[in-house]
């Protein structure tokens, strides 16, 4: 995502910054904790503590909010850290119910043409990374 100029807003901005996406990563785990596909390919289990705290930080601040994720864990190199899981069509497809599904929860609240733009553009996103960690 390129950074916004002066008079824009970055996303994380338009959707209220890390709450958004703290809420977000919530709702999407809170599935995943029960997903028998998808359950088996996170080290910890169903202790999701830190896979949550990372996909927050890391989706704040891909689309222009706080840098803490960099600054805790380098690079997102998101294809080399996923790289130990088996990610096929399936794993893809269940990774995507969950994401898609807590983001039309937690764009609920804004206002319909933020939440259109939202949705459209975080979509597009996911779908596209989903895509891209396939490796089986």
């Amino acid at each position: 995502m390129s950074e916004p100029s002066d008079t824009e807003q970055s996303l994380s901005q338009i959707v209220g910054g890390a709450d958004f996406f703290i809420s977000l990563v919530d709702h999407f785990y809170d599935g995943v904790q029960d997903d028998d596909v998808l359950i088996p390919l996170y080290p910890d289990g169903t202790n999701t503590t830190a896979a949550r705290r990372h996909l927050a930080m890391f989706l704040e601040q891909y689309w222009g909010g706080s840098d803490a994720y960099s600054a805790e864990r380098g690079h997102p190199r998101l294809r080399m850290r996923h790289a130990p899981f088996v990610i096929g069509d399936k794993e893809r497809d269940r990774w995507l119910v969950h994401m898609l599904a807590a983001l039309e929860v937690q764009c609920e609240s804004l206002p319909e043409q933020v939440r259109e733009n939202v949705l459209s553009q975080f979509t597009a996103y996911v779908k596209n990374a989903a895509d891209h960690l396939r490796n089986s």
